[in-house]
């Protein structure tokens, strides 16, 4: 079975970036729109001018500068600020004493609020907060005198930009979670899968050669005291594990990286259908009776497999902890919106919290190799135990889940 890694990258900041490079553009351009029906209240228009044009040249020159944190630099945005501080100096020395005193715009206009911006995107609310007073005292200078106006726009700006920087860095603490819990879970449904192929397989052994080592005694005993022993650590191990630390992207832009390893079917099988009854009709033994529709009952590869694989565990809890005389049987139901599938045994049952136990002592055959496997089809397991009246359990996989894919 192939495996393939998927790259998940997460970044809200991207949509942000590309907000305040439009922003720049459309205030730049309303910014000499304003200048030109203003133009009569400027007694030296070619200041004006001059500033517009270097603003123009700046702003399209520097639109690569805002499509991400790592291209917009400490450098970038020092002098972005300058040229929108000057700006706002410069308009008294351009204007009239009318145009200020009426609180005509400055000459950079609401285009300062674009510099702003880019600090509380990069650095949060602190940065925000940072940019916002030189700009607050410009524009008092500029004024002369503080009038209500002038600081209702700078109060403003001052908490517009910090309630962003604020968001920012919330958004970017959420990404982080948000990129960790995936992470967990990929890497917990990684390690599920390997601990039910090592329970199909190895533990069981371990297992068998305990017990048939504690019958036979002798060295053949203290090989099974061994495997035992073994059977215990391998146990421990699969229920623990490690779960990596989320990683970072360089590129602070695309956000959060979760890499997750996923299984793919080799070949073309894993696209098409096949037959449950197919897959479970080798289970049907002089003890083990197997009931099963008259018609196929179709269910994606991966699904059928797995479904399988959970039945086929059932039926080893029966002949491990029922007895070698105790009958099972298996009967398959195809259902319109769900196959449903029922492992049933005359064993003596299972005494009340001996599965809470036994999923604590590292037991986790019902755990992952059933109720795990039909968690991750979409599905679910159901036991009823009791005692000296056997074992009962349903098994049910949806088809609309199946037909879409069990990953």
């Amino acid at each position: 079975m192939a495996k393939r890694v998927r790259v998940v990258r997460m970044s809200v900041e991207q949509p942000l970036w590309r907000a305040l490079s439009g922003y720049r553009v459309l205030t730049m351009l309303y910014a000499i729109g304003l200048f030109a029906s203003a133009y009569d209240e400027f007694d030296r228009p070619g200041i004006a001018i001059a500033f517009y044009v270097v603003l123009v040249v700046w702003t399209l020159a520097t639109l690569p500068r805002v499509q991400s944190a790592v291209a917009c630099t400490k450098r970038f945005l020092a002098v972005d600020l300058a040229i929108a501080l000057t700006g706002i100096v410069l308009t008294p020395i351009a204007a009239d004493d009318h145009h200020i005193q009426s609180g005509g715009p400055t000459l950079p206009s609401i285009w300062t609020a674009g510099s702003v911006l880019a600090y509380a995107i990069k650095g949060g609310w602190r940065w925000a907060a940072f940019a916002s007073t030189p700009v607050a005292v410009a524009n008092l200078i500029e004024r002369g005198s503080p009038a209500r106006d002038t600081v209702h726009n700078v109060v403003l700006v001052w908490v517009a930009s910090i309630a962003i920087g604020y968001v920012v860095e919330v958004a970017r603490a959420s990404e982080r979670t948000l990129a960790r819990a995936l992470e967990i879970e990929a890497t917990t449904r990684e390690r599920e899968r390997l601990a039910r192929d090592i329970h199909d397989g190895v533990l069981q052994v371990l297992a068998m050669v305990q017990r048939r080592g504690a019958v036979l005694g002798g060295e053949a005993g203290e090989l099974g005291r061994m495997a035992g022993e073994q059977e215990i650590a391998l146990r421990t191990l699969v229920s623990g594990g490690l779960v990596p630390v989320s990683r970072v992207s360089l590129d602070a832009a695309e956000g959060a990286v979760v890499r997750a390893v996923e299984e793919e079917e080799d070949g073309d099988e894993g696209d098409g259908a096949v037959d449950l009854r197919a897959l479970l009709a080798p289970y049907a033994a002089a003890k083990v009776s197997f009931a099963e529709p008259g018609a196929p009952v179709p269910l994606p590869a991966p699904a059928a497999k797995e479904l399988a694989a959970a039945v086929g565990a059932a039926l080893d809890n029966v002949r491990r902890h029922a007895g070698e005389d105790a009958r099972a049987w298996i009967l398959v139901e195809d259902e319109p919106r769900e196959v449903v599938v029922t492992v049933r045994d005359d064993g003596p049952g299972i005494p009340e919290g001996r599965l809470a136990q036994a999923e604590g002592e590292g037991r986790l055959g019902v755990a992952l190799s059933i109720r795990g496997r039909l968690r991750e089809l979409g599905g679910s397991a159901e036991l009823v135990s009791i005692p000296g009246q056997g074992t009962e359990v349903e098994l049910k996989v949806p088809k609309a889940r199946g037909k879409a894919g069990t990953r």
